[in-house]
């Protein structure tokens, strides 16, 4: 029945959502964290996920030009879980957009702490450059002019 396939492949569009909603909230625990490496390696979990989810999507396409009045379901009780399914996805897409978006500002600031930093580390490093070529004058210098 066509309406089985529906409730298949939105089963898993749900499924990767899930999935990508978790793997969010990991990203930001690694982000908070400052895992880099650990975060690079759920980040290429995650994008397999998404390859999936938009192999789902487009699965879906020949559907959503249906009525779906129209669609005949086996039960009414499938008619109606699979409708649950799609609104869980809709909220949990919202979530990974919100999560991605929280995501890029906690990353955000953490490069601009981390240029913050490294422009100190420079400023010093000059200072101490200067500071050191300073004294090195100083003592390297004789003073040919005194009276004693």
């Amino acid at each position: 029945m066509e309406t089985d396939a529906l409730a298949e492949l939105i089963a898993k569009k749900h499924a990767c959502l899930v999935q990508l909603r978790d793997m969010g909230r990991r990203q930001l625990e690694l982000i908070d964290a400052g895992d880099m490496t650990a975060l690079l390696d759920v980040l290429a979990v995650k994008q397999r996920s998404l390859w999936k989810l938009q192999q789902a999507e487009r699965a879906l396409d020949p559907f959503r030009d249906q009525d779906p009045e129209r669609r005949h379901w086996r039960t009414p009780e499938d008619r109606r879980r699979c409708a649950e399914q799609l609104r869980e996805c809709e909220a949990l897409l919202s979530e990974i957009v919100s999560q991605e978006k929280c995501s890029e500002g906690v990353l955000m600031r953490r490069r601009d702490e981390a240029a913050t930093r490294l422009q100190g580390a420079h400023l010093a490093g000059q200072a101490r450059g200067a500071y050191t070529a300073h004294r090195l004058g100083k003592a390297s210098q004789l003073d040919l002019l005194s009276d004693s």
